[in-house]
This record gives C-alpha cells, sequence and structure tokens, in this order.
C-alpha cells in the first residue's frame, strides 16, 4: 500500500476518529486505526466495539491496500511533521514507512483482517433530519444524562420517533430535559431508542449546522451518516421510565426572566454557596427576584433582578449548577419559571417545544 497526502487533511482526518480510540484496552486491535486506501481517498476507522466511526479524506493514492497502526501514536507523529506532503507506504509484513521532508519514521502495525467489522443494522427504520435540528436537540438535553452507572438506562439520551416528531431525554432523577422536532417520517418506522453517553459525545462533536444527518436504527445498534463521516453504536438495552409521569401538571406562579442575566447573576451569587450543600435561594416579589445563597465558612451573598412576576410572595431554593446547566445551553432570550408552591419541582420553558424539570432543595427557613 503507499499513499500520499498533505499534513492538514492527515491530521483532520485522525482527530474525527480518534475519540473512539481507549487508552486502556483489551484487544491491541483497538488501539489501532483502520486505514484504507482506495482510488482517491483514505477511508479511517476506529472502534472500541461499543462505537466505531469512519471518516473519509482525499489522497492520491499509488498502491490500494489497508493496514491497522497505532492511533494516537500515529496522530502525534502526524501532527509534529512539516507542513508538506507526507508518503506513507507499507510493506507486507504491516510496517508503515513515514516519510515527510527529512523526516522518516517507521511504525509497526497489525493486519486489516484482524480489525473488528463495523455492520449495517438490519431490518432499521431510517430517517433523516437536518443536523442543525439534531445539534440543537442534543445540546438542550446532554447535559442531564446521568453518570451513575448503577442506572444505566439512564447513562444516555432517549430517542422517540412518533407522532410526526422526534423527542429527546435526559435525566438523572434529579432533574429532567426534553425537547421536541417536527420531522416527516412514515407511522411504519416509529422507533425508541437509548443513545449511550460515549456515542451522544461523539455525534455532537461531528455535527455542524448545514446539511443533514441520516440515521439507521436496528433493535441493537444506531448509524448516523453526515459529512463523510459514519458513527456507528450500540444501543443501551432497557426500558427508559416514562418521563411524562414526572413532568408536574400545571402551574400555579409563572416568572420570566431575562436568561442571560439570570444566569450570570446565579453565578455570582452561587460563588457564597456552601460546598456541602450547594443552594441558591429565589424569593419572587411583584416584579422582582432576590437570589442569596450562603455557607458558615465563608459569608453570605445576594443579589436582585427585574422580572415579569405579579403573584403572591414565595420562595425556593434550587442547585445552582442545575439551575444554570440549561440557561447555557439554550439560546432564547427569555425563559419562564413555572411553580405550583415551593416544595414541587420547577419548570423551566422556553417559547419552543422545550422543558426543563428540576427538583427543589430543602432549606433552613
Amino acid at each position: 500500500m503507499k499513499f500520499t497526502i498533505t499534513k492538514d487533511k492527515f491530521t483532520n482526518g485522525l482527530s474525527q476518529v480518534l475519540n473512539v480510540v481507549n487508552s486502556r484496552v483489551t484487544l491491541p486491535i483497538l488501539s489501532n486505526v483502520l486505514i484504507e486506501a482506495r482510488e482517491d481517498e483514505l477511508v479511517l476507522t476506529t472502534t472500541d466495539l461499543d462505537v466505531g466511526i469512519t471518516g473519509r479524506v482525499p489522497a492520491s493514492v499509488a498502491q490500494p491496500g489497508a493496514v491497522t497502526l497505532p492511533a494516537r501514536k500515529l496522530a502525534t507523529i502526524i501532527r509534529e511533521l512539516p507542513d508538506a506532503e507526507i508518503t506513507v507506504t507499507v510493506d507486507k509484513e504491516n510496517v508503515a514507512s513515514v516519510r515527510c521532508g527529512a523526516s522518516f519514521f517507521k511504525i509497526l502495525g497489525l493486519g486489516a483482517e484482524e480489525f473488528p467489522p463495523l455492520n449495517e443494522p438490519e431490518n432499521a427504520a431510517e430517517f433523516k433530519l437536518a443536523q442543525a435540528t439534531l445539534k440543537d436537540g442534543l445540546r438542550k438535553t446532554a447535559y442531564a444524562i446521568s453518570t451513575d452507572e448503577t442506572r444505566y438506562v439512564l447513562n444516555g439520551i432517549f430517542h422517540s420517533f412518533r407522532d410526526a416528531k422526534l423527542t429527546l431525554v435526559a435525566t438523572d432523577g434529579r432533574r429532567l430535559a426534553t425537547a421536541e422536532f417536527d420531522v416527516e417520517f412514515p407511522d411504519s418506522q416509529e422507533v425508541d431508542f437509548i443513545l449511550p453517553t460515549k456515542a451522544v459525545n461523539e455525534i455532537q462533536r461531528l455535527l455542524t449546522d448545514d446539511g443533514d444527518v441520516r440515521i439507521k436504527v436496528g433493535p441493537s445498534q444506531v448509524v448516523f451518516e453526515l459529512n463523510h463521516n459514519v458513527l456507528y453504536s450500540k444501543l443501551i438495552d432497557g426500558t427508559y421510565p416514562n418521563f411524562r409521569q414526572v413532568i408536574p401538571g400545571p402551574a400555579n406562579h409563572r416568572v420570566t426572566f431575562e436568561r442571560e442575566q439570570l444566569l450570570r447573576s446565579i453565578q455570582r451569587v452561587s460563588l457564597l454557596s456552601s460546598d456541602k450543600a450547594s443552594t441558591v435561594k429565589l424569593h419572587f416579589g411583584e416584579g422582582e427576584v432576590k437570589l442569596s445563597a450562603s455557607s458558615a465558612e465563608v459569608g453570605e451573598a445576594e443579589e436582585s433582578m427585574p422580572v415579569k412576576y405579579n403573584g403572591r410572595e414565595m420562595a425556593i431554593a434550587f442547585n445552582p449548577d442545575y439551575f444554570m446547566a440549561p440557561l447555557r445551553n439554550l439560546s432564547n432570550d427569555e425563559v419562564h419559571l413555572d411553580l405550583i408552591d415551593e416544595l414541587s419541582p420547577g419548570v423551566i420553558k422556553t417559547n419552543e417545544p422545550f422543558l426543563y424539570v428540576i427538583m427543589p432543595m430543602r432549606t433552613s427557613s
């Protein structure tokens, strides 16, 4: 096998597939990137057996072939080479000779036949939607994924393609984020699945604001095709809890905030919240909210800001990190906080099909 490629293209191609490679693997081949030289391109593939990714980059191929090379070591070498054309030659023993200007490296590889194949799911339901739509939905929900491995069905984002809509849900038991989008597909393609966290992170990295993404969903696997990349992932096997049951009923009070101002205020006030039980208290009055936090070890902070509110005086406390998470990931100028009372969950909403349920925290006063 022999090919020539520019440093920039080789570096960019490797960076697209590198994140999937684990530093600790049970099989040596999983530390490698599969490089296939075909006609006028390289096809680069990595996998950890749960998630796999394939990317394509243009190259001048003198002799087609395939080999697997240590992914991270190869990426480091290519990154350090001078800005010139790189020529790679692979012999029958899977030894790669890398030449670039005055630099020369010999890298020991493994045969391509040892690399685990990435297969398309059988009897797959297929969907096509704008990349910007999926990117927006994942951004609005991914921060609420549970990291508790004992609740494995929550270690990902629930996707539901039903009733001509895509619904995305993430929860860790203390908060829940959900976003909904209109998507055209036949009723026969309706399906639910749970995409694991690692695949969520990878697809978020690949998505752009332009073009479409094609999604193929099988019984235990999903494939995303976009931007000359293909992402393969196993699905989480299990039943996602009925998230609609935890969404509170009609609110008794609605407070409307300027999102960016609220985020900055909570950031400042939370600097004085206790490390043991991080809490920010919101005290609502006519047209105003007072935010406060205190710590026995450090002191206390208080800040007020104007809001749209004309109900009775009331106070409720939240974990500031949980409260700020959706504010950081929304783009709306205004957000609404719907409340039933001081002890019931709060619901952050926008004028789009999005909501975020957050449990209140008990305070001593």
